[in-house]
């Protein structure tokens, strides 16, 4: 018989695990997760990651949040080995989530900020993640390799995202937003080469919060 997890936020990720419908997460994914928690709870002390600074209030605000986007994901991509491209992904959210909980998927993270870009090259060394890499530098800029999906978690408006990414984009590829509310002036404001083809509820544990995912592709 295994002795349980003794890390103080195992429980607490378990049940969002549950609540996402999840269970299926293997305990070295579990572990994986805890351990990039605790290494963005560390950095953040010297470099300020992110504005949230208790693990708890993390594992909500910011783990779970991203992972709520992996079983959307995980039917989009059906098995497929896709290469996403996490964009403004600053500690590696959600694109290193992704990356454990969906190891068939190639991620890429990019971050304007060289300090995010070396705490999610560091991440994906610790926890072992051969299929996730960090590039630093502004998206808009990044040499064209075709990504099958694009996504970005609070970067920046829809429109902007096209902008800056189209290049970036497999012919028969997508982009994946996670939004709060369901952003419909946003979405009034894309060029009209762009289908909004899906606009997915997401329930957070323990967020009272809205959030959504808004999937577009070319027409």
């Amino acid at each position: 018989m295994t002795s349980p997890d003794p890390h103080p936020l195992a429980a607490a990720l378990d049940a969002g695990l549950q609540a996402l419908n999840l269970d299926n997460l293997g305990p070295p994914q579990r572990r994986q997760l805890l351990q990039h928690l605790d290494l963005i709870a560390r950095w953040t002390q010297v470099y300020n990651l992110t504005a949230v600074r208790e693990p708890a209030a993390m594992l909500g605000q910011h783990l779970l949040d991203s992972l709520a986007a992996v079983p959307p994901l995980r039917r989009h991509a059906t098995g497929r080995a896709l290469h996403v491209l996490d964009v403004g992904s600053g500690a590696g959210l959600p694109g290193l989530s992704f990356a454990i909980a969906c190891p068939a998927l190639r991620v890429s993270c990019i971050d304007t900020v060289g300090k995010k870009a070396s705490f999610i090259r560091q991440v994906a060394a610790e926890l072992d993640l051969p299929h996730a890499e960090a590039l630093h530098g502004r998206v808009e800029r990044l040499p064209a390799r075709p990504w099958d999906l694009v996504t970005a978690r609070a970067f920046a408006a829809l429109p902007d995202l096209v902008a800056w990414t189209r290049h970036l984009l497999a012919e028969d590829g997508c982009w994946m937003a996670l939004k709060g509310k369901r952003p419909d002036e946003e979405i009034a404001a894309l060029p009209d080469d762009i289908e909004v083809f899906h606009v997915e509820p997401l329930r957070v544990p323990g967020l009272d919060a809205e959030r959504c995912l808004v999937w577009m592709r070319r027409r």
